[in-house]
């Protein structure tokens, strides 16, 4: 069987762990060149020692504007085109809205929202006709989980985007898309082994997803197999908010 990127150029954002380092890895064993993004230089050397020598590194800041400049200058430089961007970096606070402040609030659309949104209009230059677009979505975007309006509210945010820009992007025959995954085994549980069981119960498979089983979504999404799908929201959550 070919490789299903073979050749093509990603970048994923927010992939120094978790769901972007497990579609980083994806990516690369089915032909890709994949750069990925994070704060901390640590973190992020470590996640591309795992890619074989098939990832680039780039410390920054999806919230940062000038960041974003910076890699996309980089990614023209160093490749002159892009065919995946992957918008993984996210952030959230759990906070009622009672607790709400601006600079939560800020924090929360600042990287969520702003920072997918400039992801992607700062890509375009780059993105080759044809090209594949993911957001990264979550089932919070469609439940109204307690105590995460703002975060709740940014993932709501990017399957409108996803709509908009499908639209804005048709000419181009690009592909934008919102995967949204369900309660899944990354560093946010930390040791809570009883948010994790707690959480595995009120999914209908009984368990917790892995990033890996996200990543599989991310490929479908990325490859030529999605070719007659654009403008809607996978959602990979073990029926979490399906039933």
């Amino acid at each position: 069987m070919s490789e299903r990127l073979a050749g093509k150029i990603a970048v994923i954002t927010g992939a120094s762990s978790g769901i972007g380092l497990a579609s980083a890895q994806r990516f690369v064993k089915e032909g890709a060149f994949v750069y990925i993004t994070g704060r901390r230089q640590d973190r992020l050397d470590a996640a591309v020692a795992t890619l074989g020598g098939q990832g680039r590194g780039i410390v920054g800041d999806a919230a940062d504007l000038t960041h974003l400049d910076r890699l996309y200058a980089t990614i023209g430089k160093e490749k002159g085109r892009l065919d995946v961007v992957f918008s993984a970096a996210a952030f959230a606070q759990p906070q009622a809205i009672s607790q709400m402040t601006q600079a939560s609030f800020d924090a929360t659309f600042g990287l969520n929202v702003r920072g997918a949104a400039f992801t992607v209009q700062k890509a375009l230059p780059l993105l080759a006709d044809g090209s594949s677009v993911i957001l990264m979505g979550s089932i919070a975007g469609s439940k109204g989980n307690p105590g995460r309006g703002a975060y709740n509210a940014s993932k709501a945010t990017l399957r409108s985007f996803a709509r908009s820009w499908t639209m804005d992007l048709r000419d181009r025959n690009i592909r934008v898309n919102v995967l949204s995954p369900g309660p899944t085994e990354t560093a946010s549980f930390g040791n809570n082994t009883e948010a994790k069981q707690r959480m595995a119960a009120l999914t209908p498979m009984g368990r917790l997803g892995q990033p890996w089983e996200i990543a599989n979504a991310a490929l479908f999404l990325a490859s030529e197999e999605s070719s007659f799908v654009t403008g809607t929201e996978m959602f990979v959550d073990g029926g979490f908010a399906q039933v």
